[in-house]
């Protein structure tokens, strides 16, 4: 059961933040000005902080229920995950930041910080990926790295086609024609998938002590982030219409 939950949640991360990763990625490519990026961050903005929960409940069952995992992926892949957590916060800072001085210069700096975290982000991963799937480090590293980060970028395009409008819909609907969207979709967020589940496979999966107590917390809060992540797309199901808060 253990290894259920983090299989859940890690991969529900893959899956959702892979997303709002990749728009974040394409964002010069969809957005070409300043008013078109503001709509293409629109296209993310009420997902990508619940997607950002499932990372921290990753940790947490890291943390809590594969306490001899996280010390070995913590120690031996310290370089990977700083540049990850600052590829992170780097990410949000340019989402956060970018509408709230008025000004091209200001936006234009944050919507940089935005593509570089982004790019930071699924490079981080990649890497990490590569390092546990293939064993390998080093500059090697950055081959199979590049192409976790384009199915990323791929992924965002495929999720951005299903949100915008208009010319921005055609541009990030490159890899399905403006037709298929939702295949295209799905068969990218099953790439990343497997790629999380082969990495998976080769991890030592042996749980903690701590199971008995918190398998059945953590059983019953699933359900609720399921009913918050199902009711956030729901009521943001149809396609952008203008810019958000960000």
């Amino acid at each position: 059961m253990e290894i259920f939950i983090l299989a859940f949640f890690a991969l529900g991360y893959l899956v959702l933040a892979g997303g709002d990763i990749g728009v974040g990625m394409t964002l010069p490519y969809l957005g070409r000005s300043g008013a078109e990026r503001r709509e293409v961050i629109a296209a993310i903005a009420p997902f990508f902080l619940g997607n950002e929960v499932w990372l921290v409940a990753t940790a947490g069952v890291l943390a809590g229920l594969f306490p001899e995992l996280e010390g070995e992926l913590l120690s031996g892949n310290y370089v990977l995950v700083v540049a990850l957590l600052l590829s992170w916060i780097v990410r949000d800072m340019g989402l956060w930041l970018r509408g709230r001085v008025p000004g091209w210069r200001w936006a234009g700096f944050w919507d940089g910080a935005t593509v570089a975290g982004s790019w930071g982000l699924a490079l981080s991963w990649g890497l990490l990926l590569s390092h546990v799937l293939l064993g390998i480090q080093g500059p090697i590293a950055l081959l199979p790295a590049l192409v976790v980060a384009a199915l990323f970028a791929t992924h965002g395009l495929t999720f951005a086609a299903l949100r915008l409008r208009g010319v921005l819909r055609e541009r990030a609907a490159v890899l399905s024609g403006g037709a298929g969207e939702g295949r295209t979709y799905a068969l990218t967020a099953a790439a990343l998938a497997a790629v999380g589940v082969l990495a998976g496979l080769r991890l030592p999966l042996h749980p903690g002590t701590a199971g008995s107590l918190l398998v059945p917390v953590i059983l019953v809060l699933i359900p609720l982030l399921v009913a918050a992540q199902g009711w956030v797309w729901w009521t943001f199901r149809h396609r952008v219409t203008g810019p958000s808060y960000l």
